[in-house]
């Protein structure tokens, strides 16, 4: 039980840095978020889950709309100066995390 809350915390409660790590390669679409997500991080959040978190960064700051597809109906996100720097500091928080509980880096 302690080992699932640990892994939600650091997966579907922190979707924005996966996110945003994604999108640091190229713009996404939602749906391709969510698959991309569970071939590379090994967890499947539920596709309104990701479109809400997505909501919610762009009301924030972090990333925001691109493009539409032409007839497919399909927005396409990118990450912000801000959302990159917060993400930054999301890593940074995490490797002194890391090294405050194992003393070593990660």
């Amino acid at each position: 039980m302690a080992y699932q809350r640990l892994v939600d915390k650091l997966t579907k409660e922190n979707l924005w840095l996966y996110i945003i790590r994604l999108l640091k390669e190229r713009p996404m679409y939602g749906k391709e978020i969510v698959k991309e997500i569970r071939d590379r991080f090994n967890f499947s959040p539920a596709t309104v889950t990701v479109y809400v978190v997505l909501y919610k960064m762009v009301r924030e700051g972090l990333v925001r709309k691109v493009q539409v597809a032409e007839g497919e109906g399909k927005v396409y996100y990118e990450p912000t100066e801000r959302g990159l720097e917060v993400f930054e500091r999301g890593k940074e928080f995490m490797r002194s995390v890391y090294r405050s509980l194992f003393g070593e880096e990660p």
